[in-house]
């Protein structure tokens, strides 16, 4: 019998008090028949697939010539593909947070990578769309990559587990040392040890032994797919690297990193595959992002990835740093093929997820993301806020950027100087419009200052500055040294570096240095010691810590240095070092 009916049945009884029927009808709404069976339309399985950074142009079917990646080719042709899709910040935990949260970075508090030891977590005050398709009966899996806390497996802080997830194996940051043979994952808070192989295909492993044996069959699922490939350390699987002879001839690390995203493509293959074998593909919608846009300068070492042509790189908040692949496939509802030019971004995974499970979207906060559902159908997304973008890491003066419409503005974070594109006339930003069209320009700066204020309000304290600012007592240690001129008899601790504006490193000191660019903080030197050859600028490093065996120089290669450097000033404090080593 209905429910509906047998509620009219229990009003028409004689015990008809008031508090009983609303208890009786609320029953009704959440009971399992009417959310998963009965009448009621069968709720989609859903599958997140991120990669970590893979920049716009990566992709053939984002208009690479070289790089290979024929199933996410394929994929592109089976559903639509966003040709202005966004990360929700130039770098990598903060984009993570807005994918669950549904909030832009700085509300949800997860506003910077996260190192090891940190405070700084997605806290369990914010609101997850795993833990919201939980409650709704769904089974939930996140495989791979996590980096939304400082203390990983740790009861300090909210693991995957408190967050939604009944099912995880996953590593705080990177795959370590590198994408083969990792030995960092824990599966459901348990250290796993080495696993043989390359991460990409042993997250997929995990995802598809998840599928076809760990979960429930009678339920629907959630499946968050987080490759850490084509991040550094880039090591890739000698079979992917022969898809490019002349490379691995010619240009062994770039063949490492273009056989990297042909590595990744081809778990995502696999897992495509598991899906037609397991009869999941129409009832099933599957998401493909990347968390930001290409590291390194595109030119030399192993990150090799494209922009496209774009302006800026990751932790930038130009275009290159933040627009990313972005691709849907769900049969039945969205027509094959299809390619749709409004901008969307991975903050609004949340509120699409939401609407195709008919899932409530919390009232209780301010929730940025937006249902991308109607483009699948070539109707206009309707935002409320604009779009904003925020990195402090960025390379540029810039930190801060806003979306709406057509225009693009961007800020330092004191809102004192700004740049204003037309990104439909001008997507790779050549041509500033903030003299040329004043009036735009005061709609724009009104509109962002008044959103910043909101949304600085809004998040917990920790991102203005304690988290990677020095002790005082390091701080003028360090300046100390940092003023101490060259020679053969300087201090142990010190040492020249270069690094370029677009984060790029090199080392001009008699070692090897490793350096993390997202720490520079860059003092001009005199102009006789600032000839870096590249474009960059000079600084002083320190060196403080032991540098483990696996590192690689701000190149890509490998560091034959002992010593871990830090950059500028700045003291990091933390026992283990791997999340250090790139962001």
């Amino acid at each position: 019998m209905p429910i509906v009916t047998h509620v009219r049945a229990f009003i028409r009884c004689r015990w008809t008090h008031p508090l009983i029927v609303t208890l009786a009808l609320a029953a009704s709404v959440y009971s399992p028949e009417m959310a998963f069976g009965g009448d009621a339309p069968k709720r989609p399985n859903v599958i997140v697939v991120l990669a970590d950074d893979m920049g716009y142009g990566d992709l053939a079917c984002y208009g690479n010539p070289v790089i290979k990646s024929p199933n996410l080719d394929k994929f592109a042709t089976q559903g639509m593909r966003f040709t202005q899709g966004y990360s929700a910040s130039g770098v990598c935990s903060p984009s993570r947070s807005a994918i669950l949260t549904g909030r832009t970075p700085y509300r949800n508090g997860v506003f910077n990578w996260i190192p090891e030891n940190s405070e700084m977590h997605l806290r369990t005050s914010e609101v997850t769309i795993a833990t919201l398709l939980r409650r709704l009966g769904y089974a939930t899996c996140h495989v791979g990559k996590w980096h939304l806390n400082g203390y990983f497996n740790n009861a300090k802080q909210p693991q995957p587990n408190d967050h939604g997830y009944d099912w995880w194996l996953a590593t705080q940051n990177n795959a370590a040392p590198s994408h083969k043979n990792p030995i960092n994952f824990v599966r459901n808070g348990k250290e796993v040890g080495e696993i043989k192989g390359f991460s990409s295909q042993i997250i997929v492993d995990e995802a598809i032994q998840w599928l076809e044996k760990e979960r429930d069959k009678s339920k629907p699922f959630l499946l968050s797919v987080w490759f850490h490939e084509p991040h550094l350390p880039i090591e890739t699987d000698p079979k992917f690297q022969g898809n490019y002879p002349d490379l691995v001839k010619n240009d062994p690390d770039k063949a490492q990193h273009h056989g990297n995203i042909t590595q990744a493509d081809d778990a995502f293959g696999r897992l495509m595959r598991t899906l037609e074998k397991l009869n999941l593909v129409d009832d099933t919608i599957v998401i493909f992002t990347s968390d930001n846009g290409p590291e390194g300068n595109g030119v030399k070492g192993r990150p090799r990835g494209s922009t496209g042509g774009l302006r800026g790189r990751k932790r930038s908040v130009y275009e290159g740093g933040i627009r990313v692949p972005f691709m849907v496939r769900w049969p039945g509802r969205i027509p094959a093929g299809k390619t749709s030019d409004q901008p969307v971004v991975g903050t609004d995974i949340f509120a699409t997820l939401c609407e195709i499970t008919k899932t409530p979207v919390p009232k209780d906060r301010v929730i940025d993301s937006v249902s991308i559902v109607p483009a699948f159908s070539e109707k206009e997304i309707v935002r409320k806020n604009p779009m904003y973008f925020r990195c402090p890491i960025a390379p540029e003066e810039f930190k801060i950027s806003m979306r709406q419409g057509d225009f693009t503005i961007l800020a330092n974070p004191e809102l004192t100087k700004f740049e204003m594109y037309n990104l439909k006339a001008d997507v790779k930003q050549t041509n500033d419009l903030v003299a040329k069209e004043p009036q735009k320009f005061e709609a724009m700066k009104k509109a962002l200052q008044k959103l910043n204020a909101e949304i600085e309000a809004e998040g917990p304290a920790w991102w203005k500055g304690k988290e990677i600012a020095p002790k005082k007592k390091d701080a003028k240690k360090i300046d100390k040294l940092s003023r101490a001129e060259p020679s053969g008899e300087r201090p142990a601790l010190a040492g020249w570096c270069v690094f370029a504006s677009n984060g790029h490193t090199s080392s001009r000191a008699d070692d090897n240095y490793f350096f993390l660019p997202e720490l520079c903080q860059s003092r001009p030197l005199p102009s006789e010691r600032s000839k870096s050859g590249d474009g960059g600028s000079v600084g002083r490093c320190i060196i403080d810590r032991p540098l483990p065996s696996d590192a690689r120089n701000g190149d890509g290669s490998r560091s034959t240095t002992p010593r871990f450097s830090i950059l500028n000033g700045v003291v990091t404090r933390t026992a283990k070092l791997g999340s250090f080593l790139y962001s």
